[in-house]
């Protein structure tokens, strides 16, 4: 790649210094190869010419040509705006500036013609266009020839003039500096293959598409080369991790394992429970070092395929250690662990940071010398004063909650590897899961156990109040709790509180004869630890929570969840909360509560959630609705899955094309030490170099 990712933008033509930090600090722009990899976010045609006298109201962006009569300067201070006279001989129009007016009045002449550019708008009956792009006519070969491409710029870039057209400029200076010529990026037998346009080909037309349909084929080369050394670099990792690490090996299945199975099993498995426990066994027994992913919905009960595997380590005289994100999660953990295991004689720790001195300094010398077989906690495990006697298996659960760092520790706690396995109950879309954890092996918990009714989830509006606290009455005098559950708005715990304060205050008044109590981030671990005491139980009939209870809140006799400002949740997030009913063999019912203004977007989310009980369902519908950028939690520190050009949503046939390619590709050439594979070594250092290999880590 000419070595473009060292160039700095800075030595760029028309940038320098100011304008190299704006950009690397608003675009991640730092280097020439970052630029050309800004790709432009929509297209306009500007083929055609509109006169004056066509603009109506609600256009989208339009040229015309024509010359500025005159220029007249309104308001002062920050108010001060300049408008230009704008006539086509067909009407007038006004050209407005809010910012920049001395260098348009130094710049743009009148009675000169020019191509105006730019989204008209409506204001006191007369039309005009704000900040519009200007060019000369001698321009127009270059500006009004077809689809013109905008990326994306923020406030201090504008202000800084670096707006889309000036990006534009920059690729154009880039481009036409390499004589428009870029090195392949892929091998001969790889091109051969999959019949796509040319590398420098597509990023040509990418910038400065010379038709609609070269455009589809540049942004489908593109895709595919982006998708592609995502899965080789994911695969070929995977590959030399399998071949490096050597496992602990679990030989047997012992007294621990079968005892548990066949007297202390609450209930039948599912079927899905034991496949899932036979892939674990078959890992851990294979002499390689397990990397597993389990999914599984809200309460498909992957905390007892967790134990089961445990026992299984256990047998094999080794510790296991769960690891949760929260106090709450990792106690509620524990005490499921400890209901299910009764009085076998296995000793099992709790390990947080609300930990006593006094009892910490019992638990690690009882876990170094091998005396605590399974210690549950949060990421006090992964402290330096926590030594395993024999680490044999880590269990992460909600692992995109811990940063790849955090896990990586779990590591060093042992002479070999321990075996892990990964737990999630945010289902993930294949394409996405593909792409985030493309390197693990991944079961899926896809049954309920028996006995687990469907939630009934209804959508209603807020303006009906009096309706729901009828409802919820009558499912409190059968002895049901319910939750209630405020959103958390990013940047405004103050007004997150105040509702939370507020419905608090109107449920007690509603509710007298009722204990209702509260939860919110802001409370002390001791104080959040009390209130959910009395909901636990029984003892409070109402819990008012911020998302705070969205993991780990494990309440059989909850049987209403009312979700409220339920359109300022993503869908995952919803599914999250809804799975915290129906943890009992009686009907649950989820009530979304939201205002009557709704988007379309928010309405179908909505229609979605009362539709669906299947989580891999909404998170496919949650992905094609918001993209892959925004699923709650789904981007991990030092996962460096930044896609520029592809679409998770969108692109799932090219991700399985590419992904299918790659493993043909290591699957002749492991280490892509083939004369034509030396392309895609240099091109996979260059994309990945600068992030820290976290490769070898689950």
């Amino acid at each position: 790649m000419l070595d473009l990712d060292k160039r700095s933008i800075m030595y760029l033509p028309g940038v320098g210094p100011k304008k190299a930090e704006i950009l690397q600090k608003e675009a991640g722009i730092s280097s020439y190869e970052d630029l050309l990899f800004y790709f432009p976010y929509k297209y306009i045609d500007r083929s055609r010419f509109y006169k004056v006298a066509e603009v109506t109201d609600g256009m989208p962006y339009i040229q015309l040509k024509g010359r500025i009569l005159f220029f007249d300067t309104v308001g002062e201070g920050r108010t001060r705006r300049l408008i230009g006279k704008f006539t086509d001989g067909t009407g007038m129009i006004d050209l407005v500036w809010f910012k920049g007016i001395n260098y348009v009045l130094d710049k743009i002449k009148t009675g000169v013609d020019y191509i105006v550019f730019g989204k008209p708008a409506e204001f006191g009956h007369i039309y005009n266009i704000p900040h519009p792009d200007i060019d000369t006519l001698d321009q127009a070969d270059k500006v009004a020839n077809g689809l013109t491409p905008f990326y994306n710029t923020s406030e201090k870039m504008k202000k800084s003039f670096l707006n889309s057209r000036a990006i534009q400029n920059l690729q154009y200076t880039l481009l036409s500096g390499l004589n428009w010529t870029l090195p392949e990026t892929l091998p001969p037998a790889v091109l051969n293959r999959i019949h796509m346009m040319p590398f420098h080909e597509a990023m040509r037309n990418v910038h400065f598409p010379e038709s609609v349909d070269k455009l589809r084929k540049a942004q489908l080369r593109l895709k595919f080369d982006e998708l592609f050394f995502i899965q080789l670099n994911i695969l070929r990792t995977s590959n030399q991790r399998k071949l490096k690490l050597k496992g602990i090996v679990f030989p047997f299945v012992g007294d621990c394992f079968n005892t548990f199975y066949k007297e202390y099993l609450p209930f039948e498995l599912t079927n899905a429970q034991k496949r899932v426990v036979r892939e674990i066994r078959a890992d851990m027994g294979s002499g390689r070092q397990m990397n597993r992913l389990l999914q599984g919905d809200v309460g498909s009960g992957k905390t007892l395929v967790a134990l089961l595997s445990m026992l299984l380590a256990v047998d094999n005289h080794c510790q296991a250690c769960m690891m949760a994100p929260t106090e709450i999660l990792a106690t509620q953990h524990y005490a499921t662990i400890m209901g299910f295991l009764k009085d076998m004689d296995i000793k099992v720790a709790l390990l947080t940071g609300s930990t006593k001195k006094k009892e910490r300094n019992k638990i690690l010398p009882a876990i170094a010398n091998g005396e605590i077989q399974i210690v549950i906690g949060t990421h006090a495990l992964i402290e330096e004063t926590v030594v395993f006697s024999s680490l044999g298996l880590a269990i992460i659960d909600e692992q995109h909650r811990f940063g790849v760092e955090q896990r990586s520790r779990l590591w060093t706690k042992n002479v070999v590897v321990p075996h892990v396995l990964v737990m999630t109950a945010t289902p993930i879309p294949r394409t996405l899961a593909m792409t985030l954890y493309g390197d693990l092996d991944v079961s899926v918990i896809d049954e309920l156990p028996p006995g687990r009714k469907p939630i009934r989830t209804v959508h209603r509006y807020d303006n009906k109040k009096a309706q729901l606290y009828d409802f919820l009455r009558k499912e409190i005098e059968q002895g049901r709790q319910v939750y209630v559950v405020y959103p958390l708005i990013e940047g405004s715990e103050k007004l997150d509180y105040k509702n939370l304060e507020e419905g608090f205050e109107t449920f007690k008044e509603v509710f007298p004869e009722y204990k209702v109590c509260m939860v919110h981030g802001r409370m002390k671990a001791a104080d959040k630890e009390t209130e959910m005491q009395k909901f636990v139980s029984g003892e409070a009939q109402i819990l008012m929570a911020t998302t705070v209870i969205e993991v780990g809140v494990n309440v059989p006799n909850a049987s209403v969840m009312v979700i409220e400002s339920a359109e300022r949740f993503g869908l995952s997030q919803l599914h999250q909360l809804r799975g915290r009913v129906g943890r009992g063999a009686e009907q649950s019912y989820c009530v979304l509560v939201s205002s009557y203004k709704l988007s379309n977007e928010t309405r179908k989310r909505l229609e979605i959630m009362v539709g669906s009980n299947d989580g891999f369902e909404i998170a496919e519908a949650d992905l094609r609705l918001r993209g892959h950028g925004d699923l709650e939690g789904t981007r991990q520190s030092g996962e460096g899955i930044d896609l520029k050009i592809a679409n998770l949503a969108a692109d799932g046939q090219i991700l399985q094309y590419a992904r299918d390619i790659a493993q043909d590709v290591l699957n002749e050439d492991p280490d892509l030490l083939s004369e034509p594979n030396q392309i895609l070594n240099e091109r996979l250092k260059t994309l990945f170099a600068k992030k820290v290999n976290w490769g070898m880590i689950s």
